[in-house]
């Protein structure tokens, strides 16, 4: 999920810078010029595919299988130690039930001695023994039952265990996939279509509803955006993007201070952010604007010409 969300950040990052490239209209030819070498020195340092859906579906597939793999093993094992079990109980029983005979024989020799010399109640002492070998059959029957039971329980609680993990594997390979189709989406009017679908499955996701609210900010709804990222962070208080998000939101309402404060507490979770920030269409009128200016860290024209 990690490296999904790293390569679709790179892919977001990439299509944006692009967009923002194509949009801005640059002061002179020599930015223009020193833009374009940057986007290509950019390009060339790349040492990995963007996107390689086939490695994304083989992983998904050896994971799927190696849950499979455990949780047979799992069930392999609690099988054994049931047979285990059971084969203890029995040993202890056929033990239990020997034990007793052997000291009905006993007593039946004893008795037999005693009535040679005249005793007369071997029927009471046959009945006291019957009684006291049954008394002690049937406890440790009992106490056998309950483990077995115990057990029982032990192997339901496990297989819900498995099922309820080979449902998860299930809704995560599907969620991985909407990913993968929104990846390869064009309008951003596709893109909230997957990401509805990805929030029907996943309610929680705040990874979808911050790219969700990017979608539709290029729409033009700005309202809309500012709605999904406070519901994601609704989820999680320190979702980076989230801030993000809010910032390029009020900056499209011209709400420079609102901005400008969400962008800083954006830095504050994610430092990465600056670099997209200086590139990003949506933040490119807040370039001009003095707390925006001392929170990037931009060196003013007029000092830097004077420099030169």
């Amino acid at each position: 999920m990690r490296s999904l969300t790293a390569l679709l950040s790179a892919l977001l990052l990439f299509a944006l810078g692009t967009l923002g490239a194509a949009a801005e209209t640059p002061p002179a030819a020599a930015d223009d010029a020193a833009q374009q070498q940057r986007m290509q020195e950019r390009v060339d340092h790349l040492d990995k595919p963007l996107y390689t859906p086939f490695i994304e579906r083989y992983v998904l597939d050896e994971l799927k299988q190696l849950r499979k793999d455990m949780a047979a093993q799992r069930v392999a094992l609690t099988e054994k130690m049931v047979d285990r079990q059971v084969s203890t109980a029995d040993k202890a029983i056929t033990y239990a039930t020997d034990t007793v005979t052997y000291f009905f024989y006993l007593i039946a020799g004893i008795s037999s001695m005693l009535v040679l010399v005249g005793w007369t109640s071997i029927r009471d002492i046959k009945e006291k023994v019957h009684n006291l070998a049954t008394e002690e059959i049937s406890e440790l029957v009992s106490q056998y039952e309950e483990r077995l039971r115990s057990i029982e329980e032990q192997l339901s609680e496990k297989t819900r265990h498995i099922e309820h993990n080979r449902d998860e594997i299930e809704l995560t390979q599907e969620v991985q996939s909407l990913w993968l189709r929104a990846g390869r989406e064009q309008t951003p009017a596709s893109k909230i279509a997957i990401y509805d679908q990805i929030l029907t499955l996943r309610s929680d996701d705040c990874e979808a509803l911050t790219y969700k609210a990017d979608a539709v900010l290029e729409l033009g709804e700005p309202q809309w955006a500012i709605n999904l990222c406070r519901q994601a962070l609704e989820i999680d208080g320190d979702n980076g993007n989230a801030y993000y998000q809010l910032a390029c939101a009020h900056a499209h309402e011209e709400q420079w201070e609102e901005a400008v404060d969400y962008l800083a507490r954006a830095l504050g979770k994610s430092p990465a952010y600056r670099d997209e920030a200086m590139e990003d269409a949506a933040l490119e009128r807040l370039h001009e604007y003095p707390p925006f200016v001392e929170l990037m860290g931009i060196q003013p024209l007029a000092e830097s010409g004077e420099t030169a």
